[in-house]
């Protein structure tokens, strides 16, 4: 620390800070990072999307309790069928989760701290290896903008919390990437091997990584890099091999069941939800990287095609791949956005810094990314401690209160959607029965009726979703159960309410909880 020669007092703490980044760039952006991702480890609650929770923790959960949750253990569907999703990821998850119920940790909130600390930590690779990339690439000033934006981007600390596989490929992606600028000619194939070997752990956690491992195998092509090419080819296979044949082998008997059922799901043309037009993801890297400066990003990543083909060519391949597969969902393009912005950013830096008219305009540049930084600390600030998903959450920890709940209704009947519910913050695997407005309560009349006549267990509590109509939605229940009594309504957080307004396919909506007095008891 530096000091003031009259009094020996530490210099005025913006001085220190300024001096520390100089000298400690790296160093300074990594703690930057991990205070943000800290945060949203603390107060981001909740999941994002259907995806990090049901198909990666509820079934890890599921399986550690040994239930036949939803059926989708081979050993518990009575029809088992691959689904085209990597085993790879979740086995990580119960691993984790197996671990915490041995030494007796149990609480649902409780154990999602520490998944949400090891996907934190996780993604501290992200910006490490970003920054390290850029520096090898570029200049230090470069290097040193491209880290910081991966680790205060807005919505970077809160996906890095989250079970996304298309966020936690992307170290493998960028570690591949980085094995492969090795300058050691001596060692060259070797690090060629072990970035195949490290792209194909990538595609083992999410199977469409493998564009962009074709993109780079492509690079080698132009190259005429034969070699090098069967080589990198060679690591990808014996990594799919070791890791996603074995998995599958010992889940469903026989090596790639989910990677071919994949291919032949997306083949035959199963998967069009979501279909958009084949620019959405590009209108979509504009809008979530900020404009002004999501502009010369974008501009700076197409320009560097030539100088830097070895980002550029395997995030395009990944990027036109996505375009013109029919389901298009936000999430799907995140893989590539550390490659858009690291290519993205030297290439802008290098045709600003030839071009004569702007060179004669930084003042524009530099307001460009004052707004950028404004606008982006904002929704930094709010994002990185949003709790979403939070109605959902709260009504399965309230129920959770209760032991050896039967099974439960879920009313949606303004809606002709499954909710499916977050068990796993249950701590319990009851039956769920959906009432929608096809799936009618009059449906439903028979089958109650016959519990009743076996004297079999009947549901211990009604979900309805959203407040529309509700009086009449109430009555309509009270018919099948005239017992009901209301026990909790839980409103959805602010950023899931907000999202919902702007778009009502955001389903965020409050959970009205009644319970029908049939004999669950509270803990």
């Amino acid at each position: 620390m530096e000091y003031e020669e009259d009094n020996g007092l530490p210099l005025f703490p913006m001085k220190f800070i300024i001096s520390y980044w100089e000298n400690h760039p790296l160093r300074c952006i990594i703690l930057l990072a991990l205070f943000f991702r800290t945060l949203s480890v603390i107060f981001s609650k909740g999941y994002g999307m259907h995806d990090d929770h049901f198909l990666v923790l509820e079934a890890a959960q599921a399986w550690v309790d040994n239930s036949s949750n939803n059926n989708w253990l081979p050993w518990n569907n009575p029809d088992p069928k691959p689904s085209g999703h990597s085993f790879f990821y979740v086995g990580m998850h119960f691993l984790i989760l197996y671990f915490l119920k041995w030494i007796g940790f149990t609480g649902p909130q409780g154990k999602m701290y520490i998944v949400r600390l090891l996907h934190a930590l996780f993604s501290l690779l992200t910006v490490f290896l970003t920054y390290r990339i850029t520096l090898k690439i570029s200049d230090k000033k470069t290097a040193n903008r491209v880290g910081l934006l991966h680790a205060v981007l807005w919505f970077m600390p809160f996906l890095s919390v989250r079970n996304l596989v298309e966020v936690v490929c992307i170290p493998f992606m960028l570690f591949s990437l980085w094995k492969l600028m090795n300058t050691d000619r001596k060692k060259y194939l070797w690090q060629v091997f072990v970035a195949g070997f490290i792209i194909g752990l990538g595609v083992s956690v999410r199977f469409q990584v493998i564009f962009f491992a074709c993109g780079a195998g492509l690079v080698f092509l132009l190259k005429k890099q034969i070699k090098e090419c069967i080589i990198y080819g060679s690591g990808l296979f014996l990594s799919l091999v070791a890791i996603q044949g074995t998995v599958d082998f010992l889940m469903w008997g026989r090596p790639f069941a989910e990677l071919t059922e994949y291919i032949r799901y997306n083949l035959e043309g199963e998967n069009k939800v979501f279909a958009g037009h084949w620019y959405q993801y590009m209108l979509l890297l504009g809008g979530i990287l900020l404009p002004p400066v999501s502009i010369f990003i974008l501009a700076g990543y197409f320009l560097s095609f030539r100088k830097h083909l070895i980002i550029f060519l395997p995030a395009l391949v990944f990027i036109v791949f996505h375009s013109y597969f029919p389901n298009k969902q936000e999430r799907f393009i995140l893989p590539v956005v550390p490659f858009v912005l690291i290519a993205g950013m030297c290439g802008w830096n290098e045709f600003i810094s030839g071009s004569a008219f702007w060179k004669k305009r930084k003042k524009i540049i530099s307001a460009c990314w004052v707004i950028f930084w404004t606008i982006n600390t904002i929704l930094l600030l709010v994002i990185s401690v949003t709790y979403t998903k939070k109605s959902m959450v709260e009504s399965m920890s309230y129920l959770s209160k209760y032991v050896n709940i039967n099974s439960i209704v879920s009313e949606n009947t303004n809606d002709n959607s499954y909710r499916m519910l977050p068990l796993y913050y249950l701590g319990q695997w009851p039956a769920i029965h959906y009432i929608t407005q096809t799936n009618t309560a009059d449906d439903f009349k028979p089958y109650l009726e016959d519990l009743r006549a076996a004297k079999r267990p009947l549901p211990d509590f009604i979900l309805f979703f959203d407040t529309a109509g509700l009086v009449r939605r109430i009555q309509n229940m009270k018919i099948l159960f005239p017992g009901i009594q209301h026990e909790k309504t839980i409103h959805p957080g602010f950023i899931d309410d907000l999202m919902r307004r702007l778009n009502p396919n955001n389903k965020n909506y409050t959970v009205v909880i009644y319970s029908t007095n049939e004999g669950s008891q509270k803990n």
